[in-house]
């Protein structure tokens, strides 16, 4: 029996020696390898570069925009810097609010991510509608009133709600807070928060319905040597417009020059538009069994009264009114005062 050969085939190539350069016949010989299927991994690494897949859910679309966030994160960014600012004054200890993330959630499904005890906040969001809400860890708060009272704020703290002292003190950092939110969030829209309440439970701190879109930043807090995460929500509804003017981009003064004579060009050329115009009675009620019984000859009665003009309208709008006359052996109908300023002249 012979022993089948184990090595390559003569017509295949080796490894290339070092001897052996490109010029050499061997090498000229051999014909480029064809290019095969591509392996497992090079789909699985591709699929991995494009991200993992994210569930959506077509009864809550996404109303958060890329340039909504951007909007977002600058006047985020802006809060997180000045209120590290404050917190480290306040306190006279290290302090730090750091921006993590900007997300879209249901307030809801927000609800839900919160601890429970969690200290929160509630303020309003004056000129707009809705409520503003800011949470972070119970533990927090108290080592924050600890160390506004002179302690070192490292012992355990209580895990229970705040005694009114407590919440005057704190009410009067967060007041100093919200003056930095509202000048952080100025480019975006005007506002004038104020401090409405505190809650422990957040199945109680109603701040928005259900299923209401909220904007929920996400900040690392770290006051001494306790760090957590803090949370400021807002409702989408009330901050829609404002974003969408503060993403649109700032229009160059050629820009807004062709938008104005583009607007001066509709409006010359409005003037110009063909408009249907009636001249008629007043309208006339009748049941479906005498309009069903009409013939040729029946008498309908207008009840307009004789010396009441008759109304000029466009798109069942009433915008004149008229009496009946003619001009040059034709119908026609000559615009008069409306009798309601007439009679208010008379009287």
């Amino acid at each position: 029996m012979t022993q089948p050969a184990t090595g390559p085939d003569a017509g295949e190539a080796g490894p290339q020696s070092p001897e052996e350069t490109p010029e050499s016949p061997t090498a000229a010989a051999q014909p480029p390898a064809p290019a095969g299927p591509p392996s497992p991994g090079a789909g699985t690494s591709a699929r991995n570069r494009r991200g993992e897949p994210r569930t959506y859910d077509f009864r809550r679309p996404t109303k958060l925009s890329r340039e909504h966030v951007r909007v977002m994160q600058i006047a985020q960014e802006s809060f997180a810097r000045q209120a590290t600012t404050i917190l480290t004054t306040f306190l006279r200890a290290g302090a730090r609010l750091e921006l993590v993330s900007i997300e879209q959630f249901s307030y809801d499904d927000y609800i839900v991510t919160l601890p429970d005890p969690v200290f929160i906040s509630t303020f309003s969001l004056e000129p707009l509608a809705g409520k503003g809400l800011l949470a972070y860890p119970l533990d927090i708060a108290m080592a924050v009133v600890d160390h506004m009272l002179g302690g070192s704020g490292s012992a355990g703290q209580p895990n229970r709600p705040m005694t009114a002292m407590e919440t005057t003190i704190t009410n009067h950092l967060l007041n100093r807070l919200l003056d930095e939110f509202a000048t952080s969030f100025g480019p975006i829209t005007e506002l004038q928060p104020a401090l409405l309440g505190h809650e422990y439970n957040p199945q109680l701190a109603q701040a928005a319905a259900g299923s209401d879109t909220v904007m929920v930043a996400t900040f690392t807090m770290a006051v001494g040597s306790r760090e957590g995460e803090a949370t400021l929500v807002l409702p989408f509804s009330s901050f829609a417009q404002a974003l969408n003017n503060a993403a649109s981009p700032q229009l160059s003064e050629t820009a807004l020059a062709k938008r104005k004579r583009a607007a001066e060009a509709l409006s010359a050329r409005l003037n110009l538009v063909p408009v249907d115009v009636s001249v008629r009675f007043a309208p006339l009620t009748v049941s479906s069994a005498d309009l069903l019984s009409l013939a040729v000859g029946d008498v309908l009665l207008l009840r307009h009264p004789p010396d009441a003009p008759l109304e000029v309208t466009t798109n069942d709008v009433t915008f004149a009114y008229a009496i009946a006359s003619n001009h040059r052996r034709r119908l026609a109908a000559a615009i008069v005062p409306t009798p309601y300023a007439a009679a208010k002249d008379s009287a």
